[in-house]
């Protein structure tokens, strides 16, 4: 019979095989974290993330990326969050506790990135995001990071687009007051409007994300004297808004913000978007060698034009993968300070990062004419 100690001394050994193998599995890849939403109203978002996602690994990480001297492959896990807070939550939870990733790509929204980055923060695992852009999101803590302007520069840019170059004096506003996108941008609109001395005559809202009808809202701002209506809105709310709003003989220009940027609003709207201006990352139509690099090789292998979701998230993976590089490690810590040291020339611009981890970038203006979002205009900080 064997003795104690030698079954200890043996558990012990299998123990530490056991270990063995399991770290130079961990080494064998980079496992990157996708969160997007692959499901649900706008899951046509997440499909351009993760198309941004993927072109991303094949450009930066064709042969992987060297870490300690050995040459890993990248592998993508992406995890549907349905644009859904507690889901969202869980996605994290998923990919650091059971699929060990290494960093993060995403989310794509304010709400459900306040959901999920304090969990990514306790546990030292590094994130950027890609389209939130409520200043809470980075604030989060230092593991945090995002690759899109944030809604005070958002806010100012139309705000100062409707007083200076529209020539417009009072605004109404309709927006989503369950989404802190929403609501955020809402409040930085109203505020940049009003100092450059415009009036909001009429604040309208609405509550979650499954309303499909506004006529209420859309009849009390009907009854003002305002000469344009802001709908800072998901490209599927504000699509019906649109369409709803001209049906009820509302004839003022509608502004919207960097979630209208998607061809999937021009079918829900059915033409009432015809005009409309928005602002967001990122314009196809640049001639900008880095972003007409960018159009193409997407168009390549898409068949499509990009949008601003795919190339925050093409931007997002390229700046992990290079701290990634830079760090020569998997470690949380290493890739957090080798972010902060970021300065990369993207499809959308420079991205260095400011003391809160945001990107100092500018905008693009486009508007809707036949049915296609054509460049206006760069705004600039």
């Amino acid at each position: 019979m064997r003795s104690c100690r030698s079954i200890g001394a043996l558990l012990a050994a299998v123990l530490v095989l056991t270990m063995g193998a399991a770290a130079l599995g961990a080494e064998s890849e980079i496992r990157l974290g996708v969160v997007a939403p692959v499901t649900g109203q706008i899951a046509i978002t997440g499909q351009y993330m993760r198309n941004g996602v993927e072109l991303a690994v094949k450009e930066f990480a064709p042969d992987g990326v060297s870490v300690g001297g050995k040459k890993l492959p990248v592998r993508i896990i992406v995890e549907d969050n349905e644009n859904k807070p507690e889901t969202t939550a869980n996605a994290f939870r998923k990919l650091i506790d059971q699929d060990e990733v290494c960093a993060i790509v995403g989310p794509d929204a304010s709400t459900v990135s306040l959901a999920g980055t304090p969990i990514a923060q306790a546990a030292g695992i590094p994130v950027v995001t890609t389209f939130p852009t409520n200043p809470r999101v980075t604030q989060v803590g230092d593991y945090i990071f995002r690759a899109c302007f944030i809604d005070p520069f958002q806010g100012y840019i139309m705000a100062k687009y409707t007083w200076e170059t529209l020539g417009k004096k009072k605004a109404a506003i309709l927006y989503n007051n369950g989404n802190d996108y929403s609501k955020g941008l809402t409040e930085f609109y109203t505020e940049s409007f009003e100092k450059f001395g415009g009036k909001v005559v009429a604040v309208e809202a609405y509550g979650g994300g499954d309303i499909r009808d506004f006529n209420a809202q859309l009849n009390n701002i009907k009854g003002t004297d305002a000469e344009i209506l802001f709908m800072p809105n998901s490209f599927h709310e504000a699509g019906l808004a649109m369409n709803q709003a001209r049906k009820a003989g509302i004839t003022i220009p509608f502004l919207g913000s960097d979630t209208w940027d998607t061809p999937d609003i021009v079918q829900i709207a059915s033409g009432a978007e015809e005009g409309s201006i928005y602002d967001c990352a990122f314009s196809a139509e640049s001639t900008v060698p880095e972003a007409a690099a960018f159009t193409k090789a997407y168009q390549d292998a898409y068949k499509q034009l990009p949008n601003s979701n795919a190339v925050l998230a093409y931007e997002a993976t390229a700046i992990i993968l290079k701290a990634i590089e830079k760090a020569g490690s998997l470690d949380g810590a290493a890739i957090r300070d080798a972010i902060r040291q970021t300065e990369l020339k993207l499809p959308s611009g420079v991205i260095k990062f400011d003391e809160n981890r945001n990107p100092t970038k500018g905008a693009v203006l486009l508007q809707f004419t036949g049915g296609v979002a054509r460049y206006l205009t760069t705004v600039n900080p």
